[in-house]
């Protein structure tokens, strides 16, 4: 199956073309970045295009949907859309945090693995599956201290850019915990391979947004109605 992959809900803007059967991407460009995903990520779909020599092979689109930044997600959720009604094939959601873990998660392991994305003031977007493949945290926003005291005392291997925070804690306590020696963002490789793998009816290609946004509406800025 041949699948684009997009990712824009971190500090990353990463297109690819993967051939789901073989190891290395048809195309691929991945760019660091916190802000100017919406800057960056057409001219990207356009070069990822034309090395891979077009759209018009295309079996699926996959995009990660969240958690994540909620100006990048929506980015990534549109361009992606758009490509999909553009070449008439089916986009799907992928979740950041599913993403995160699946490079580790696909091979047998004997550490509970736990991903981790920075929420600020204190939390993160995690979840964390056994070595049975057994989810153990679903996908939410929980504190630091809330996680820890879920792990147990089973060995654990953290990830993704909430990692450093959550392991520390988890330390302070005394357990058997490890940081992944891999990226903190996802691999886009492995977000096609999710989507090659997702249901088009069941992963929807919308936001999943875990949390209330930061911003406010100005009520006392509001003009009275007539």
């Amino acid at each position: 199956m041949r699948v684009l992959a997009i990712d824009t809900a971190l500090a990353q803007c990463a297109v690819a073309i993967v051939e789901t059967d073989e190891l290395e991407p048809v195309a691929v460009e991945i760019l660091p970045l916190e802000r100017g995903h919406a800057e960056a990520l057409l001219p990207m779909l356009e070069r990822v295009s034309a090395a891979a020599g077009g759209f018009s092979g295309l079996d699926r689109v996959a995009v990660t949907v969240g958690p994540g930044s909620f100006t990048g997600v929506r980015i990534g959720v549109s361009a992606a859309r758009a490509v999909g009604l553009a070449t008439g094939v089916p986009v799907v959601g992928v979740t950041t945090l599913s993403a995160l873990m699946a490079p580790v998660v696909a091979f047998p392991r004997a550490r509970l693995v736990v991903a981790a994305i920075d929420a600020r003031g204190g939390r993160v977007f995690a979840q964390a599956v056994a070595p049975n493949g057994r989810t153990i945290i679903q996908p939410g926003i929980l504190t630091i201290r809330e996680i820890v005291r879920a792990l147990g005392s089973a060995g654990v291997l953290v990830l993704g850019p909430g990692a450093p925070a959550l392991a520390s804690e988890a330390w302070s306590v005394g357990l058997d915990v490890r940081l992944h020696d891999g990226s903190p963002l996802p691999d886009i490789g492995w977000v096609a391979r999710l989507g090659a793998a997702a249901r088009p009816g069941e992963a929807l290609p919308k936001p999943l947004y875990l949390a209330s946004p930061d911003a406010r509406p100005q009520d006392a800025a509001r003009l009275p109605r007539a």
